[in-house]
């Protein structure tokens, strides 16, 4: 796994698989791919996801190196399709009090999955709901259909980190060198791009967040996409490496 921290306090916990052929037994994947998990550690410390059982092993211990002996409240399940929660039961076995975060959809849906007894451990959420970890604020973004019917995105609101679910995936794993938007494009057009209509309602409600970052690549296709965003999202759009004394 490579070592990424996106701040002080939310850690990414995912691993990659490098021996997948084929992702959902269907699109090739020459390069694998990544199974994205994050902590954040606060008073209250929140898993977001888990990862496909294929790679358990390897995401336990991450979870467990960041967790350092603490104990984890909750877990937000963005997503149920197994390659974000093959490993919540393994979750709950190891921390019999943790609450399970979700939406109506995704509690339907989670028992054709798992036939354990939640119903104390359910947090049910809905738009712009709120859950407060001490310093941190998370809000929950619905995202129906982007591809399932469950799928919400995560907003943490004092640092303005947006965790997307399947919204703005690739194939891949992320060590590997290549070019990120032939994967990215092959992703959307498999996985989401018939949901185009949902896809441009997201994009919307992403509007009323306080601040959007974008690092996207300073090339041509790039600056287009830098001034598509500075169009659609005016200043609340903040440009991270951008400027030509950083590539000099």
């Amino acid at each position: 796994m490579r070592d990424i921290t996106i701040t002080k306090y939310i850690k990414y916990i995912g691993v990659d698989d490098d021996d997948l052929d084929l992702f959902e037994n269907q699109y090739i994947v020459p390069n694998g791919m990544s199974y994205n998990s994050y902590i954040i550690i606060d008073d209250k410390i929140a898993i977001m996801d888990t990862v496909d059982e294929r790679k358990k092993s390897e995401w336990l211990v991450n979870l467990k190196r960041e967790l350092n002996g603490k104990i984890p409240d909750y877990l937000i399940i963005s997503h149920m399709e197994p390659d974000h929660s093959a490993c919540i039961k393994d979750l709950i076995d190891m921390y019999s009090n943790i609450k399970l975060v979700g939406n109506q959809k995704t509690f339907e849906i989670f028992d054709q999955f798992f036939h354990i007894d939640i119903e104390d451990k359910k947090i049910i959420v809905k738009e712009n709901t709120e859950l407060n970890l001490g310093h941190h604020i998370l809000q929950f973004i619905m995202a129906p259909m982007l591809h399932w019917p469950e799928v919400m995105m995560t907003y943490e609101k004092n640092n303005h980190v947006l965790f997307t679910a399947d919204g703005f995936g690739k194939f891949g794993t992320l060590n590997t060198n290549e070019d990120w938007t032939c994967e990215a494009r092959r992703y959307y057009f498999g996985i989401v791009g018939k949901y185009g209509m949902q896809v441009q309602m997201l994009l919307n409600k992403i509007k009323n967040l306080d601040k959007i970052y974008y690092a996207g690549d300073f090339d041509p296709e790039g600056l287009q996409i830098a001034d598509k965003l500075k169009d659609l999202y005016k200043d609340k759009v903040e440009f991270m490496l951008y400027d030509e004394k950083y590539y000099e």
